[in-house]
């Protein structure tokens, strides 16, 4: 049966690498070249003004060319992942894996350079040939001893940044873990005792920055396939002899005995239970041996309770995976055009990686990851490689150390903007939800949550009042929601809980009851009937907000979004003026922001309701600052089809251009010519789009709308933030009932923001 799932295996990972176009890394053009003016421009003879300034001045190389966001993954094949030296060709898979890893977390360009050659000296002559041509080197998989010394040589001889990942990235990234594994169990890195299992390259980094983080020599005892690495040895390489202990010991059962670390970068199942068992208290054991380590994680768990545990593996905790750190930082050092890797710049990864797992984490990571709440401790003391926070985290601290340090030929002053664009060039995260944030933190509302015992919108809770975006308060019953809590590790400490059903919210419920039989005495409402709808969240909830008990109402992810519109009329109501409310989406990608309405609750409108949608639209777009340009979309443009959507949408056009003139928008229009500007000016240049880029989709119905905004969700175009309530007199938001954490989150920000403007506006 093994042997049936092996084989399948591979067939599977050889056809990955195989189908389609083979290999895994392609050279996409940057620049247009669809015409022979794009080509004179891209070639000759456009091409040799950047030749003859670089010539001039080859700091500009980084300027006129792609050397600065280009990095040569360069092996000679002596050392691939666990297989050995199998060859610089065989190895290219691994390389172009690599690249592929580059890019994208961390948007960098590669070149996979196979290098078939094993002498130091023509291996380096080789590297140093082509590196004009990057921004950066990263040597993979070359074996020990001689990677010191190739790394050795082309840091003191190129002005570029080089770095052995090998080496290097587990060095960091296990720098990272042990930190944080050392503060869980309060045990100083300088008394540590720690033992390391093999003496290889990555071994001997990892040992290294131990040191510089302040590991004690003396504390240390390196093992390699001979047993302990003594002065009583002889014929040691140089790397060996630096870590030769004066202890008297020569096994590795025996210099575990009282270790508080165990460093693994050797074989599997070299590290017993016993020897386990024979260390300090809450023993750190990292067995990094891959594909298996040296202890199985069920063996290391079973036989020490205390232990803290990492692995190689991504099936296990603690992954100590090299990704968290080398895509990072070539991006600090090639963005401030760095000389060179230093030891400062290491150091200031480790410093981030460590910090970033102390920090709460996103839930799309916990979904990314499969898991229900990651918090810091003892299986979880290194960032996940999912994590987008990674990018900016990491990447800035290397920056700013490179600049510190004096590596660096580009000096970065504005690290907010920095921030901002290595988030946009990654699409990781959204400049119009981070600037709301932003504002929210300033001045948080109470924001109630109807479902308050539904798994997501009680992590939502506990992320926006971690987050200081608001003063959270739960709807539902106080014992499920604590036992809820209680799974998931969530913290219930400044969260309001009301139990609408409990006696204690007899007066409460009576005077809600009250206010809304008044209020809806004309329609036949009485207060018997009132009270019987307090004891539902919905009606409960939004009383909160009509009666000031709150500031916004978050609901949807139970109840279906028809009874809930009809709660929301008859409780807070539609704005003076209007005759309808709507929800719109905001979808955010690469190319740029757009707003869709009206996409959930007017399934077949009247004209009257399309214009007050449009209206509202507008006004919400200005409110997110930008100055809203919209389309009437139906299947057709212009009267080309005066019956059915195109019809109506083509008399809401024309009512809108007599009423309220200074709304920019027009159609009936079909959606493709909306959005392609050039088209649509060459085909209508009498539109009031003309020469505009269109940001806001106004739909004929909840059909064309909803399916549109489904669509671009599913298909991953971007972000999409909503739906996001527009027409009632008071900050009521509704959501999906498919709803992730992130959008309870977003729609929750927004609420509060809806919540600072209804403040505004009522004390003018």
């Amino acid at each position: 049966m093994a042997k049936d799932t092996n084989e399948k295996a591979r067939k599977k990972a050889l056809l990955y690498h195989s189908q389609g176009k083979p290999g895994k890394i392609e050279v996409i053009p940057t620049k247009p070249h669809s015409t022979q003016s794009d080509l004179a421009l891209a070639y000759s003879p456009g091409v040799a003004e950047p030749c003859l300034e670089i010539e001039r001045n080859p700091e500009t190389a980084y300027d006129y060319t792609a050397k600065g966001n280009l990095v040569a993954v360069i092996s000679n094949g002596t050392a691939v992942l666990g297989l050995g030296g199998i060859g610089a060709l065989a190895g290219k898979p691994v390389m172009e894996g690599k690249g592929l890893l580059f890019k994208i977390f961390a948007g960098i360009d590669v070149f996979d350079i196979e290098v078939d050659e094993k002498d130091v000296n023509k291996f380096v002559d080789a590297v140093k040939a082509i590196a004009p041509t990057f921004g950066g080197i990263n040597l993979e998989d070359i074996k020990a001893p001689e990677c010191f010394e190739i790394e050795r040589r082309l840091k003191e001889e190129l002005d570029i940044p080089v770095m052995h990942d090998d080496q290097h990235g587990t060095a960091i990234i296990s720098s990272a873990g042990l930190l944080n594994a050392l503060e869980l169990v309060g045990k100083d890195i300088e008394n540590v005792r720690i033992v390391v299992n093999g003496a290889g390259a990555s071994a001997t980094s990892c040992t290294r920055l131990y040191m510089s983080l302040g590991a004690r020599k003396e504390n240390i005892v390196m093992c390699d396939s001979k047993g302990v690495i003594s002065v009583r040895r002889n014929n040691l390489t140089a790397e060996k002899a630096f870590f030769a202990t004066t202890r008297e010991i020569e096994t590795l059962k025996e210099a575990l005995i009282g270790a508080d670390v165990f460093l693994g970068l050797s074989v599997a199942d070299v590290l017993t239970t016993e020897m386990v068992q024979s260390m300090a208290d809450n023993p750190i054991v990292f067995a990094l041996a891959n594909p298996n380590p040296e202890i199985s994680y069920d063996k290391a768990t079973s036989s020490r309770p205390d232990i803290i545990l990492a692995t190689g593996r991504s099936d296990y905790p603690n992954q100590v995976n090299n990704v968290l750190g080398f895509p990072y930082i070539f991006r600090g050092a090639l963005d401030t055009r760095a000389t060179a890797i230093n030891e400062e710049m290491k150091l200031a990864a480790v410093k981030a990686i460590a910090g970033l797992a102390k920090e709460n984490v996103p839930e799309a990571v916990n979904v990314a990851c499969g898991l229900k709440t990651l918090s810091f401790g003892r299986d979880y003391i290194i960032p996940k490689p999912m994590d987008p926070r990674l990018l900016t985290w990491v990447s800035i601290a290397v920056a700013k150390a490179a600049i510190e340090s004096g590596v660096a030929r580009k000096t970065i002053t504005d690290w907010d903007e920095y921030e901002d664009r290595l988030r946009d060039m990654m699409g990781y995260d959204n400049k119009l939800i981070r600037q709301i944030t932003e504002m929210a933190i300033k001045n948080p509302k109470r924001i109630v949550f109807a479902e308050g015992n539904h798994e997501n919108m009680l992590k939502a809770a506990a992320q926006v009042r971690d987050e200081k975006i608001a003063f959270p308060i739960l709807l539902g019953n106080d014992e499920r929601i604590e036992k809820l809590a209680a799974e998931h590790h969530i913290d219930l400490e400044g969260i309001e809980i009301v139990n609408l059903r409990h006696d204690r919210e007899t007066e409460r419920r009576t005077r809600y009851a009250k206010l809304l039989a008044s209020k809806r005495a004309r329609e036949g409402a009485t207060f018997d009937e009132a009270l019987d709808k307090m004891f539902e969240r919905n009606y409960f909830g939004m009383m909160m907000v009509e009666t000031g008990d709150a500031d916004a109402f978050i609901t949807g992810v139970y109840t279906k979004y028809s009874n809930t519109i009809k709660v929301a009329k008859e409780v807070i109501g539609i704005k003076e003026g209007y005759s309808t409310f709507g929800t719109l989406h905001i979808l955010t990608g690469q190319k740029g922001t757009y707003f869709l309405s009206d996409t959930l609750i007017n399934r077949h409108p009247s004209t009257e309701n399309i214009i007050d949608i449009a209206r509202l639209t507008a006004d919400k777009v200005n409110f997110f600052t930008h100055t809203p340009v919209m389309a009437a979309i139906s299947y057709s443009s212009f009267g080309a089809d005066q019956t059915g959507s195109p019809a109506s949408m083509h008399e809401v056009v024309q009512v809108i251009h007599e009423r309220y003139p200074n709304l920019i928008i027009d159609g009936e229009i079909q959606v493709n010519l909306a959005l392609n500007k050039e088209l649509r000016d060459r085909k209508y240049p009498f539109s009031k789009l003309f020469g505009k880029d269109v940001n806001t989709l106004i739909f004929p119905n909840l059909s064309s709308a909803n399916i549109s905004q489904k669509l671009m969700q599913e298909m991953e175009v971007g972000e999409m933030i909503g739906p996001i309530q527009i027409g009632l007199k008071k900050p009521v938001h509704f959501t999906d009932m498919e709803s992730s954490v992130r959008d309870i989150v977003n729609i929750t920000t927004v609420a509060v923001i809806d919540a600072i403007v209804a403040e505004q506006t009522e004390g003018k």
